[in-house]
């Protein structure tokens, strides 16, 4: 085996203490970690940041305890580990040769050279866990390193990881704000995630460097990025959707978003719950536009977290408004629509030269909740058409009934489909003017999407919970 920068090790912290000094949002994370291990995680702080008091009161795991002082020496007595979040050399140096006198391992956040171990970026699939390390060098790196694992690891990335470690300290004497050194570290993160294998050299540095000082003091601003989601399912997540969740300061997500996409974000980063949940408690647009807003003018990458495909009934035209009437920087990143997800689930063509000559997209309901009186029935009744509904649970039936009254046939075949591309995914499937009826008995679960037209015949041996049109 060749040399090791760091031995991997993973702790048995389950009922043990682990001393944390500090109340910053960085000593946060720290808990979180420490608590989802199992450990009593005892804090030190004067000044404790709002993230780590709302963990305190609903711990992943093991008990988070507050005490509203500095740290003593004595705290550090039969610790597990010890950590230490400190702005300054003179705080981190008295709290790691403190823990060493006791005998007990010590990390102090973003500052290698009082640390006897360090953390790296987590795969959680408990029991199954995966730790990535690169020595302290580029913690930005190590998170894209953790959106590849799925796929094959390149070798090319130990000279990638190589290079963080050398060029950190010149990093350092670039002159380059937090932001701008922030923003060094996503273009080589970048670089090396599109080029593994390519050796990187000084010039890159250079290269780097040059960019981020080219981009003068807008690297200091905030932005705002719409990013898609998908209908669900994390793999079908685009790279550059991984990017951005794992860049962002905060993350405004809807409740549509699951859990599963959302272990790709960025763990530092703030998550906030916008959702819009049709006919039940919601943000209102205004609020998030406001709420968007405000964030990105206080300096804040924000990320506006969508299910499906922002650009598709997600309200992107507002929000891009807003933010262009704020004069903030806006970008959008597309995602795969729940109908494509839905249709390469189901094994379902939404075009075929001889049934489906055209596709179309259209909302089931108004804004003031009832079917849209300016739908194009014609084109609805159109044979060689596929339609796909969002959001048509309240008003499918008289959106059925007014479209077979405007010429479309009443035995087209049609499909609903919950929560599409997830393990509980479940469709029922009729003709169209049955479907309605046979959707309300089936009682699925939202979000729910129909789909109408001559194409519209899952296959068969789907392994997916599926309601035909006899109920079975």
């Amino acid at each position: 085996m060749g040399s090791l920068a760091r031995l991997p090790v993973f702790l048995s912290l389950d009922g043990k203490r682990a001393v944390l000094a500090g109340g910053s949002p960085a000593a946060a994370w720290k808990a979180e970690l420490l608590s989802a291990s199992g450990a009593r995680v005892e804090v030190y702080a004067t000044d404790i940041c709002e993230e780590l008091q709302q963990l305190a009161a609903d711990p992943p795991r093991g008990a988070i305890v507050i005490n509203r002082r500095a740290w003593s020496v004595e705290d550090l007595t039969n610790a597990a580990v010890a950590i230490g979040a400190f702005e300054d050399d003179e705080g981190a140096a008295a709290f790691a040769s403190a823990a060493r006198a006791a005998g007990v391992p010590v990390n102090v956040i973003d500052r290698p050279a009082f640390c006897d171990f360090s953390f790296g970026a987590i795969v959680n699939r408990s029991p199954l866990v995966i730790g990535i390390s690169t020595d302290g060098a580029a913690p930005v790196f190590a998170q894209a390193i953790r959106a590849k694992l799925e796929a094959m690891l390149p070798k090319g990335f130990a000279d990638w990881a190589a290079a963080a470690a050398r060029w950190r300290g010149a990093l350092k004497l670039a002159g380059l704000s937090f932001a701008a050194r922030r923003r060094f570290w996503q273009i080589f993160t970048a670089h090396a995630v599109s080029d593994p294998d390519r050796a990187p050299v000084q010039a890159d540095f250079d290269s780097f460097v040059a960019e981020v000082k080219g981009l003068g003091t807008a690297v200091d601003s905030g932005s705002v990025t719409l990013v898609g989601a998908g209908p669900g399912d994390p793999e079908l997540l685009t790279l550059r959707a991984v990017r951005a969740l794992q860049s962002a300061d905060v993350i405004l997500f809807d409740d549509l978003v699951s859990r599963e996409v959302m272990d790709f974000a960025r763990r530092e980063a703030r998550k906030m719950l916008v959702g819009k949940t049709g006919f039940g408690p919601s943000c209102t647009q205004e609020d998030i536009n406001s709420l968007m807003v405000s964030l990105a003018k206080q300096g804040k990458r924000v990320v506006r977290l969508k299910s499906g495909d922002p650009l598709i009934f997600g309200r992107a035209a507002e929000e891009i408004a807003a933010c262009e009437a704020a004069n903030i920087a806006v970008d959008v990143v597309p995602g795969i629509t729940s109908v494509q997800g839905a249709a390469s689930r189901l094994g379902i063509a939404l075009t075929d030269r001889k049934k489906a000559r055209r596709l179309q997209y259209i909302t089931g309901h108004a804004k003031q909740g009832g079917v849209p009186a300016d739908l194009d029935w014609k084109s609805l009744a159109d044979p060689s058409t596929t339609t796909a509904v969002f959001m048509p649970t309240r008003t499918l039936a008289a959106l059925a009934e007014k479209a077979i009254a405007e010429g479309l046939d009443r035995h087209t075949p049609a499909l609903a489909i919950s929560r599409a591309t997830r393990p509980d995914q479940a469709v029922v499937t009729a003709p169209i003017a049955e479907l309605a009826e046979r959707l309300a008995q089936a009682g699925l679960p939202g979000p729910v999407l129909v789909m109408i037209g001559n194409t519209v015949t899952p296959l068969t041996q789907s392994s997916n919970r599926s309601v035909s049109a006899l109920g079975a």
